[in-house]
């Protein structure tokens, strides 16, 4: 092995962690358990913005249900009630608000699960009430897509969602670093977060969906206004997106899994470059785009996020803790609050239920886990 390959591997494989794009296939990532911190991982830091931590608060309201199996995406109802993904088993179930029911509306065909892939993020279309649209990021035999699917609630349960339309396929796909949330934007546009696969290079490479920030049409068409007219790419230099939102301002934020030492949170702009693989964390090189708060790996691995109360809320995987982010305009007004650490293992989703109140979706059924009685949970919070 050449000195440039085998300097190529180490880069690919040193100091991996255990929350979702992180440790290559087949790799055991450092061990965890409810009581105690993830072992072998980085020291527990963080730089903070200045001034003192802002006050901050979560309660566990309620559980709302139990006994999900691997779930990642979660998109709410007009009504209230949540529909959640099944990663592993491609399935998609509603939960009712009130009481928790879980009621399977029906598979996505052509799912093919395996390591991070799988069915991952769904979207309820902005006009559901008229057109019942239901939008789901799934892992193929040959690709990541985005495809919609009619929701008819007249049908028979396992038999309500109609064949998928593809509305985007070619986002690449791996073992690792598939990316998968996707959310609906004030404008009503469609946003998804994809990864690079471990193919580094994807990231800045423009011709590629892999490792961007997508925006497009409910149709998957590029959106007037996109950084280049004929392309659906918003952003680009990411690693492996899974976390997407947006403050009150409109301003869109997103979570994505840095390497060996820090996870990133980022105020994403239209056209802006965030570094991967050049760069991890605040590099402060000329071209790219630091982000706004970083954390090290072992106390983070964000997945989900979402806004309320004036602050981010990002889920933490391999941290197995709810961060908190108060914002003050485009930064953080305050250092970063943890929360729940290690009461209820790995976080996948949160999910603003409105006002003070918040969906936090465990994810110890995701083969990274040390499952429980009860596990995967959702939770009803109220934060503060």
């Amino acid at each position: 092995m050449t000195a440039v390959v085998a300097a190529a591997v180490l880069f690919l494989t040193a100091g991996c962690s255990s929350g979702d794009g992180r440790h290559p296939a087949g790799s055991a990532g450092p061990s965890s358990d409810r009581t105690g911190s993830p072992t072998g991982g980085s020291p527990s830091a963080s730089p903070a913005p200045s001034g003192p931590p802002a006050k901050g608060s979560v309660k566990v309201v309620s559980t709302l249900t139990e006994g999900l199996q691997s779930p990642w995406g979660v998109a709410a109802l007009p009504g209230g009630d949540l529909l959640v993904a099944s990663r592993d088993e491609g399935t998609i179930t509603r939960v009712s608000a009130d009481g928790g029911k879980q009621t399977e509306i029906g598979s996505v065909p052509g799912v093919a699960p395996g390591g991070e892939g799988g069915l991952l993020g769904l979207a309820v279309s902005p006009s559901f009430a008229s057109d019942q649209q239901v939008y789901a990021y799934f892992t193929t035999a040959s690709d990541n897509r985005i495809a919609r699917m009619l929701y008819d609630e007249q049908k028979p349960p396992g038999q309500q969602l109609g064949a998928p339309d593809t509305v985007l396929r070619g986002i690449p796909k791996g073992v690792i670093h598939n990316g998968g949330r996707i959310a609906f934007g004030p404008d009503k546009m469609l946003y998804a977060g994809t990864g690079e696969t471990g193919e580094t290079g994807l990231a800045q490479d423009k011709e590629s969906l892999g490792g961007k920030i997508l925006r497009m049409t409910p149709d998957g068409q590029p959106v007037h206004g996109n950084p280049e007219a004929d392309s659906v790419v918003y952003s680009y230099g990411h690693r492996n997106v899974q976390g997407l939102a947006w403050d009150s301002e409109k301003r869109l934020w997103a979570a994505e899994f840095g390497q060996n030492t820090w996870d990133e949170l980022n105020l994403v702009e239209p056209g802006k470059n965030y570094g991967w693989p050049a760069a991890e964390g605040k590099a402060g090189k000329a071209g790219f785009v630091d982000p706004v708060a970083q954390w090290r790996t072992a106390d983070a691995s964000p997945s989900g996020i979402a806004y309320a109360e004036g602050s981010i809320w990002m889920a933490g995987l391999r941290g197995e803790r709810l961060w908190r982010i108060p914002l003050s305009g485009a930064e953080p007004s305050a250092e970063p609050q943890p929360f729940l650490e290690e009461e209820y293992g790995r976080l996948r989703t949160v999910l603003s239920a409105g006002g003070d109140q918040v969906w936090l979706v465990t994810s110890e059924t995701d083969t990274r886990g040390t499952p429980e009685p009860g596990d995967d949970r959702i939770l009803r919070l109220e934060v503060g």
